[in-house]
Formats: structure tokens, C-alpha cells, sequence
């Protein structure tokens, strides 16, 4: 026979109620996310509404407030959402691209 606990199902772990921000840096004092791009990525990873991802284009962006400038510096290379408006790090290992194109 058979008890009571080899019966009974294993139970599911815990549903989390928020969404894991992946490659997260921090988060800036108006809320404004910086993260880490993977290589080669060209568009936002960042969760929307039901469940679907942003999916904005990464663009350079040079006017960054006083906040990003001191947390990581005047010439930093940050990238940000167009739609969102969260903001990138290049991906670790990856060549900077503050140069022009030279043919």
C-alpha cells in the first residue's frame, strides 16, 4: 500500500509576481533602467506590458544627464531605447565604437 505522501503530487514552485530584469547595471534615480547589452544586439530586451518585449531600436545617445555622467563618466560609450527610453552599456569583450569609419 501505498502512503498518503508517495500519493500526493509535488507541488510548483512559487510564481514570481515581478519580472527578473536581465543584464541589469542599476537603476537611476528617476527610475530609468542601465543595462548591459549582449553582443551584437541592436534592439531593447526590455519587458512590456503582457509579457512582450520592447523591441525599440538602440541608438547612441551623447546628451546624458549630470547623474549617468557621474556615474560613468563624460565620454561614456550608453546607448539608449528609442520607445522605452532605457539605457545600454556596450556588451563586456566588445570593441567601443567612438571612432568614425575609416575606408
Amino acid at each position: 500500500m501505498a502512503t498518503e505522501a508517495e500519493t500526493t503530487p509535488p507541488q510548483a514552485a512559487p510564481v514570481q509576481s515581478e519580472q527578473v530584469t536581465k543584464n541589469l547595471v542599476f537603476t537611476l534615480s528617476d527610475g530609468t533602467k542601465v543595462k548591459r547589452r549582449v553582443p551584437r544586439q541592436r534592439s531593447c530586451n526590455e519587458p512590456a506590458e503582457k509579457g512582450k518585449i520592447c523591441a525599440g531600436h538602440l541608438k547612441r545617445w551623447y546628451f546624458f544627464g549630470d547623474e549617468v555622467k557621474q556615474r560613468l563618466g563624460a565620454d561614456a560609450e550608453v546607448y539608449r531605447c528609442e520607445n522605452c527610453k532605457t539605457l545600454y552599456l556596450p556588451a563586456e569583450g566588445e570593441e567601443p565604437r567612438t571612432g568614425t569609419l575609416s575606408w
